[in-house]
Parts: C-alpha cells; sequence; structure tokens
C-alpha cells in the first residue's frame, strides 16, 4: 500500500481520484487529510520503527504515537475499570453473593439473540461453579417475544427459583417485573439496552445506558456489562473467604463468550470492547469450549477465528435457534461440556441457519421491491417502513438490515401476524438514534412497546396499519438521517496494486484490528485496474478478477450484489478501466494464501 497523495497534505474538499459520484452515489474521501494525524504517522513510523501503512491506518483512526504501542497489543489489565463504577453495582453483587452464599436457585432470563444467549451462558456457568443451582430462559421469539413476561416468570418462581437475574432484556419490562416481586423474587437486571427516565422496581439494575448511570461505558453489550459484574462478584467472594475450600474461577476463559457477543451485537470495537475481542480470540483459538469448537467446525471454518468470523459464521449460527428454531439451543451450546451434546446442536444450528438464508432470501426480495417503490414516490423518505403478512418474524431484522444497506437510510421491516398486530426490527444508519425515537414512538402511542439501542430496535404494533409508526420516524429521524446521507462519503485508506495486495500486507493492516463498529477496517483502492472478469456465483454474489498496467491480477468478490448497481456495473463492464475500492481478505486453501478484494464500491477511471 502507499500513500494515496504525493501531496504532504491532500486537499481536504478534493475527491479522492476524482471520484464525487461513484456507481453507488458516494464521494470518495481519504480518510487521513489532517496535518496533525499526518505528522503522527510519520512518527510512529520513524520513531516506532510501524510500517508506513499501519501508522497511516492507526492516525487516521486517531491514535497518538506513545498511543500505538498499547493500541496495537491491548491488554485487560490496563483498559478494565472499577465494576463498582457503574450504578447499582454494588447492589447487584451483594445480592448475588447471598445467592452463593446460601446455594439459593437462581434463574437467569436472557434474550433470543447472541448476546443474550452470550449473557446467560456466561453467568449460568460461573453461578454453577459455584454450587448455585441455575434454571436459564430464553424466551420464544413467535410466541413469546422479547423480554421478560408474566407466564415465564411465574414459571420460574414456581420451579423454585428465589433470585431472577435478566440478562440483555429486562430494563423496560415492568409488568412482568412487578409480577416477579409479587411473586416474592428478587430481581437483578444485567442490561445494555436504553432506558426511559423511569425504571421497573427491581433489586439491581445494572445498566450503562440508564440515563442516571456516568460510568461512561455505554458501549459494552450484555455480556461486557456481565462480565464486569462477575469481576465484582469474585472480588466479594474472594473477601468473605468463599475460595478457602475451592479454587477461584479463572474469568478470562470466559472472554470467548464476551468477544463473541460484542462483536454479533456491533457494539462500538473501542477502547474495553477492542481489548475483550483481542483476547476472547486467543481463548477461542484455543478451542477450550466444545459448543464453539463444534460450531466453527459446523460452520467449516478450518483457519484461526477472526473477528469477522464471529459476526458472519458463528453470530448467525447461534441466532439461527431464536429465529425460526429452539430460541434456547444457542445458550445451551454456549454452555455444554460435553462434546458429543455440542456436535449434536452445532449441527442443528447449522441446519436451521441454512433454513433461514432461505426464508430471508424470499423476503429480502420482496422488501427490496417494496423500498423501490416507497422510493419512487418520494426519494427524499428518511426511513423506511415495510411489512408483509407474509414474512416469517424471525428475520425481519435481517431483511431490515438489507434494506438499510441497499439505501443507505434507516429501515424497519414488520411482520403482520394473523391477529392484527404487527412485529417488527430496524437498522440505522451511523448517526441516528433508532432505539431513542421507538422509545419516543412508545410514549407518544405510535408502538405499542419498543426499544434498542442507536443502530438496532424492535418495535411490536397495536395494528398492522404502519402509517402512525411510518410518520412518527420520518418526523423525528428526518432531520439526523439528512445530516448522515449529507456526509456519507467513502473514506479511502491508502492505495494498492493487484501485485501489492498480498498476505503480508493483509497481515500488516490486520494489526491495526479487531475490526468492525466503529473500528472501520481499512478500505483499499486499486486504482486504473482493467476488469478481466467478472459473474455470479452462489448466491447473488459477483466474482471478479482485475488487473494492473504491470500485468498483475487478483481475484475479487463484491458480495450479494448480482441485482445493485455495484453488481451490474461489474457485470456489464468487462474489458473497462475501473478505480475499485475495498477490503483485503486472506484465505488458506491446501497450505497456500489466497489474498482477494472485498469489493465496496467503483467507479469508471475516466
Amino acid at each position: 500500500m502507499r500513500p494515496v497523495s504525493a501531496s504532504p497534505l491532500p486537499a481536504p474538499d478534493r475527491p479522492f481520484l476524482d471520484v464525487a459520484c461513484s456507481v453507488l452515489g458516494r464521494p470518495w474521501r481519504e480518510r487521513c487529510t489532517d496535518a496533525a494525524a499526518l505528522a503522527a504517522a510519520a512518527t510512529m513510523t520513524q520513531a516506532y520503527g510501524l510500517p508506513d501503512a499501519l501508522a497511516r491506518l492507526l492516525a487516521a483512526r486517531g491514535v497518538r504515537p506513545q498511543e500505538a504501542e498499547a493500541f496495537l497489543s491491548p491488554r485487560l489489565r490496563d483498559l478494565m475499570p472499577d465494576p463498582d463504577v457503574l450504578l447499582d453495582m454494588e447492589a447487584a453483587v451483594d445480592r448475588l453473593a447471598r445467592a452463593v452464599s446460601a446455594a439459593e436457585s437462581v434463574a437467569i432470563f436472557g434474550d433470543y439473540d447472541v448476546d443474550g444467549a452470550a449473557s446467560a451462558a456466561l453467568l449460568a456457568d460461573a453461578l454453577r461453579a459455584f454450587g448455585v443451582p441455575v434454571q436459564v430462559h430464553i424466551p420464544d421469539r413467535i410466541t413469546e417475544g422479547y423480554g421478560p413476561n408474566v407466564a415465564a416468570v411465574t414459571a420460574l418462581a414456581e420451579a423454585g427459583a428465589r433470585l431472577l437475574v435478566c440478562v440483555d432484556c429486562g430494563t423496560a419490562a415492568f409488568e412482568p417485573l412487578e409480577a416477579a416481586r409479587a411473586l416474592g423474587l428478587d430481581v437483578i437486571v444485567l442490561d445494555h439496552h436504553g432506558a426511559a427516565e423511569t425504571l421497573p422496581p427491581v433489586a439491581a439494575l445494572v445498566n450503562p445506558n440508564r440515563q442516571d448511570d456516568i460510568s461512561g461505558l455505554g458501549h459494552l453489550c450484555a455480556a461486557g456489562v456481565v462480565f464486569l459484574t462477575l469481576v465484582a462478584l469474585v472480588r466479594r467472594l474472594r473477601r468473605d473467604g468463599a475460595f478457602a475450600a475451592r479454587p477461584e474461577p479463572r474469568l478470562t476463559d470466559a472472554l470467548d463468550l464476551v468477544a463473541l457477543a460484542t462483536v454479533a451485537d456491533v457494539v462500538p470495537l473501542t477502547g474495553l470492547n477492542r481489548a475483550f475481542v483481542v483476547q476472547g480470540l486467543t481463548v477461542m483459538r484455543g478451542r477450550g469450549r466444545p459448543g464453539l469448537a463444534a460450531l466453527l467446525d459446523a460452520a467449516g471454518l478450518s483457519e484461526p477465528p477472526e473477528s469477522w468470523h464471529l459476526g458472519f459464521l458463528v453470530g448467525p449460527r447461534i441466532n439461527a435457534g431464536g429465529r425460526i428454531g429452539d430460541a434456547a439451543l444457542g445458550a445451551r451450546l454456549l454452555s455444554t461440556a460435553e462434546a458429543g451434546e455440542a456436535q449434536r446442536i452445532a449441527a442443528e444450528l447449522d441446519r436451521l441457519n441454512r433454513e433461514r438464508q432461505a426464508i430471508e432470501a424470499q423476503a429480502v426480495a420482496e422488501a427490496l421491491a417494496e423500498a423501490d417503490f416507497i422510493l419512487a414516490q418520494d426519494p427524499e423518505r428518511p426511513v423506511i417502513v415495510c411489512g408483509s403478512a407474509e414474512w416469517h418474524q424471525g428475520v425481519v431484522g435481517l431483511v431490515a438490515a438489507r434494506v438499510k444497506e441497499r439505501y443507505g437510510r434507516p429501515a424497519f421491516a414488520f411482520a403482520l401476524r394473523p391477529d392484527g398486530t404487527a412485529v417488527g426490527s430496524g437498522r440505522s444508519v451511523p448517526g441516528v438514534d433508532l432505539g431513542l425515537a421507538v422509545r419516543q414512538a412508545v410514549e407518544q402511542g405510535a408502538a405499542a412497546k419498543g426499544g434498542g439501542h442507536g443502530m438496532a430496535a424492535g418495535a411490536t404494533l397495536a395494528t398492522t396499519d404502519l402509517s402512525a409508526f411510518r410518520a412518527h420516524l420520518d418526523a423525528a429521524l428526518a432531520a439526523a438521517v439528512h445530516r448522515a446521507r449529507a456526509v456519507d462519503a467513502l473514506l479511502i485508506d491508502g492505495t494498492v496494486g493487484a501485485g501489492g495486495a498480498h498476505a503480508e500486507l493483509f497481515r500488516t493492516l490486520q494489526r491495526a484490528g479487531p475490526f468492525g463498529q466503529g473500528a472501520p477496517e481499512p478500505v483499499l483502492v486499486l486504482p486504473r485496474h482493467r476488469l478481466l472478469h467478472a459473474g455470479v456465483v452462489g448466491n447473488g454474489h459477483v466474482r471478479a478478477r482485475l488487473g494492473s498496467g504491470d500485468g498483475r491480477a487478483v481475484d475479487a468478490i463484491a458480495f450479494r450484489s448480482a441485482e445493485t448497481p455495484l453488481g451490474r456495473a461489474l457485470l456489464g463492464g468487462i474489458g473497462t478501466s475501473l478505480h475499485v475500492a475495498g477490503t483485503l481478505s486472506c484465505q488458506v486453501w491446501r497450505g497456500s494464501e489466497r489474498v482477494q478484494i472485498r469489493i465496496c464500491d467503483l467507479a469508471p477511471a475516466g
């Protein structure tokens, strides 16, 4: 990779390679144009010996020279806060310590997604290691919906639970948690979703996103909150002498679950979260958790797992149980110590994931057609809201994500149910807080219930008429969406030729990872490369081969693009010269490394 400009300070207002409007309608801008950042990159190269490409990546992401070493090798001990900075943590730990001391029966109520499954498994494993009897309940997405419900809470109490711990849910569950209290259950909530000013009546509600919490840890997923709770609990038990006759647990062995949840829940990979993922991946590569090892095998992964594998291979398979099968499969898989059971559950989740893909494909095609019609009537519509009685409730979040990706604005997809209600899920774009808008919709009567966080939310409507909810989102988010779309440029980290896109460069850039939300993967441009070949493969992907002027060539792929402007430009551009933007990936095949470009945008090289 070489610098994108020969000048010491590129003009920040000039489009990169003069691409003012790509085939996806975006201008291209260089990410690192600030004089201070360029100076910091030079210092990292000269004083610390970092490769130029890596130094520019770090500088563009705000890393100062003196922080480079700690950034590249984040250590949990350096980034871990005192758990007690979280509001209600002391009360939560007091109650959990009493449960451990008395070996009380504890019920864990989790969400049906990856974060919920990982959080439930994390807490259940720890409590069982302390000798506490544990029940885990993951609600059925269709029959129970999100969060605690009165029937499930009643059943847990009747089964002997004395303490109910809600993980990745519960912050807005007033009626069910009031019922729990009436049944004699103490309740602890360990959550991270956005919260209203008024909270349910519980013994402790630990949530860095409650309005009165000033911990600054709002970027954690629920599993991160659970991990901090366990750190505080072990500290309390150590102080009380609980480990005089039993070994103290190694909580770091559970960081594989925290890493999985952090990536799958798309929370920012910065600060503490980054350390969770880096160290959690190290734990995962040791294959000490039978469930994760079996799932990696079922996904056909033969190489050491990286961050993107968690989001694209592992997470969807765990979620498949909650979407169209048994919602408890994920938590059971992550908790089991039996290799045989792990293989059985992993195989079932893999089967469900293939079934989910087929269901999703049909719904996505219909949603995109509806979105095309909506935007043909109103091209400036800030939020796309669509729905169908034919869509499976378990895939509406995936449908919303695909619509959001295609049109670059928030989207909500609803399953219209026979009982006259609509259950939906939404996905947003950076800078547009969808969870807040949904909570406001509930307060104003445009939704029966709902919530979420900035990038994802869910809602239930009392009617299949989506007009009031659509009008609320349009009014609440129009200004934010306009601002977000106005700055929706593709940020470029550098250029590379086909011959320079090799495994050594890939490994150099990966040192700045893990990449994800809040930590963008490096985007490189292959300037003026000839499109030698393009064709459709798999489920609508377009595979291509790009050649440079020196006769070198590199493989490339644009995922799920065959019916998009990007895919059509590739399929119709064979033989033309293009500027191609994308990210590097590297696969090991029969002992050899093969690098390809994952194309995210392109423009004619005219």
